[in-house]
């Protein structure tokens, strides 16, 4: 409860630092947000936050938010569609979860064209696009440092490996077999944390042998657990698991279990398995043994910081100013991030 409080002064203060709102007559406003898909369950964080928090800014600024979140389907032709949509009923700010990363210039070419503020939150644009979609339109970016959770996740196995090494080396040969499940093979986030996960790892000292090539799962728990059972049978010598995310993860745990593998009953055998996201599901298979770690994507927190920033651009005209002391900005001048924390059985509480 005093951390609630605390925020809710926090963005109080915000929206009051400067003298005066943008338009003093408005109480009302009208959101749009594009979501890539709501079946995903980091996802379904971010927006269970904006939905906490706006009511939060609702009852303490004595304003309405109305917030309409679009499901994109993990479809870019249907966000476009929806975002078509969204400009004709002229609402006073979009928030954009990209569908596909490489997608955003179109939709921002629409929005600027109708004069309709805008920002973008958890999957970034793509590299070569970054500038003009973001930048160049005056734009803003709530996300995540792209290689963060990948270095966590390496620290962590690095950390298992110094404590109890046998534990890990489960055929005792003095090195780890693993493999990685990807999310989607162009996503800056997917990229980094296949990239630093493995790299950090052996960096810390950690031997590591990849025995198969990268598995591309698109963050779906069924696929994974389908291309787990057939990477499975064929490479019995695995001894870790890194995915991208928690919904990966337990769809790999789903596959080990049906071989006795990752079942958490005392005296069944196991091998590491390290995601992303600190999901709900996640933090029980840590606890009943079945999970090994992951790394916390705080979904409450980008949930909270969206509303924060929209609100500062339509009230006060600017999405940083006057958040200086609760947000760090990035050196590109229009981006945050939110951090990650690393999740065992020792830290759960």
């Amino acid at each position: 409860m005093k951390k609630l409080v605390a925020l809710v002064l926090a963005l109080i203060m915000v929206l009051s630092c400067t003298a005066v709102f943008a338009d003093e007559a408005k109480k009302e406003f009208n959101v749009t947000v594009l979501v890539w898909k709501f079946d995903d369950t980091y996802g379904s964080s971010v927006r269970q936050g904006m939905m906490k928090w706006k009511a939060v800014a609702e009852e303490e600024l004595g304003i309405t938010i109305n917030l309409d979140m679009q499901d994109a389907g993990d479809d870019m032709a249907k966000q476009v569609e929806q975002c078509d949509q969204a400009i004709s009923k002229k609402p006073d700010f979009v928030i954009i979860n990209l569908a596909e990363p490489a997608g955003g210039q179109t939709l921002v070419d629409k929005l600027t064209a109708a004069g309709i503020p805008f920002l973008f939150y958890n999957i970034p644009p793509s590299e070569e696009t970054y500038e003009s979609v973001v930048k160049n339109s005056g734009s803003f970016f709530v996300g995540t440092l792209p290689r963060e959770a990948g270095d966590m996740q390496g620290e962590i196995l690095a950390d298992l490996w110094a404590k109890d090494p046998a534990k890990i080396d489960v055929n005792g040969d003095g090195k780890i077999q693993f493999v990685e499940f990807k999310g989607v093979a162009n996503n800056p986030e997917a990229i980094a944390r296949t990239q630093y996960s493995e790299e950090t790892a052996k960096e810390l000292g950690v031997p590591l042998e990849m025995v198969t090539d990268i598995i591309v799962a698109d963050w779906d728990t069924t696929k994974a657990n389908d291309a787990m059972k057939a990477t499975w049978s064929s490479h019995p010598e695995i001894e870790l698991v890194f995915a991208n995310n928690d919904d990966m993860a337990i769809g790999v745990i789903a596959a080990l279990s049906e071989t006795g593998y990752n079942t958490g009953k005392e005296g069944d055998k196991s091998i590491a398995v390290i995601g992303v996201d600190a999901t709900d599901a996640a933090i029980e298979a840590i606890k009943a043994g079945k999970m090994t770690a992951t790394v916390k994507q705080d979904g409450d927190a980008m949930g909270h910081a969206n509303i924060e920033f929209m609100l500062n651009k339509l009230m006060n005209g600017d999405f940083y100013a006057g958040m200086e002391d609760k947000y760090k900005l990035n050196d590109d001048g229009c981006s945050v991030y939110i951090p990650y924390a690393k999740i065992t059985l020792d830290n759960l509480d």
